[in-house]
């Protein structure tokens, strides 16, 4: 077995069709030697349907990362398939119309409560249920959307997107005796099921395509997977807390 994952046994969520960033991930990191599980809530035979179009088919599981017995159980789900877990790729978010497209000030907090426990609180609680598998060197990876600015139309997802990354620091510190990274990356916007999902994504998509240093593609989902990769690799042994941008330069310019 070869390849910059080779041995890795990763659990993959959030791939719901092959345009998903996660998608790509499982797909370079099967390519790269690792073992890939992955899971699903909602529309299983859908994720199930996606997992064929991999290299080798990968086991679903069903998780909601909102539901207390799916996370307890987690750990002996995946044992049916893998007998422990070097990396985890959290690639869930999720937040009520209320809390996109411009209803910042109008958003009941239901929603946005919907929206912090779907898109942050689960990046611990992900973590925390897959951590019996795990051990010194292991990693745990998530996917951003740069939430230093507020971003027109992205509203409640945005505050979530800031607490993830707050989350993925706190993960770091706490993590970190056991020899436990967490790192994220922020992605520029992608034509994924979850954009499309926010009205008024085109904003997002007319300023990077015009404005990013190195250009930037709205359907290449592999720039991020990539970045994934190498965090989940030992390539990065000694870094945590860390967010890579992944976005053509767009962050690093003024308005």
């Amino acid at each position: 077995m070869s390849g910059l994952l080779a041995g890795k046994r990763l659990l993959v969520t959030g791939v719901i069709t092959d345009a998903s960033i996660a998608f790509s991930v499982a797909k370079l990191a099967q390519e790269n030697g690792a073992q890939v599980v992955l899971t699903g809530y909602g529309r299983l035979s859908l994720v199930e349907r996606i997992a064929k179009r991999l290299p080798e088919p990968a086991p679903v599981i069903e998780v909601d990362v909102t539901n207390t017995e799916h996370l307890a159980g987690l750990a002996d789900r995946v044992r049916e398939h893998v007998d422990g877990l070097d990396g985890v790729v959290h690639s869930i978010g999720f937040a009520p119309q209320s809390c996109l497209g411009g209803g910042f000030l109008d958003a009941p907090w239901e929603d946005v409560a919907t929206a912090l426990h779907v898109s942050t609180y689960s990046y611990k609680s992900l973590a925390m249920a897959a951590l019996p598998l795990m051990s010194a060197g292991g990693a745990v990876v998530g996917l951003t959307f740069d939430a230093t600015k507020a971003w027109p139309v992205y509203d409640w997802m945005g505050v979530a997107k800031a607490g993830l990354e707050s989350a993925s620091r706190y993960l770091a510190l706490h993590l970190g005796k056991q020899g436990i990274r967490s790192n994220l990356v922020a992605a520029g916007p992608l034509r994924t099921i979850a954009a499309k999902s926010i009205p008024g994504f085109d904003q997002f998509e007319d300023a990077w395509t015009e404005r990013a240093p190195l250009g930037w593609s709205l359907t290449d989902q592999e720039p991020a997977a990539r970045a994934c990769l190498a965090l989940l690799s030992d390539w990065f042994p000694a870094t945590t807390g860390e967010i890579v941008h992944v976005d053509g330069g767009y962050h690093a310019i003024g308005a």
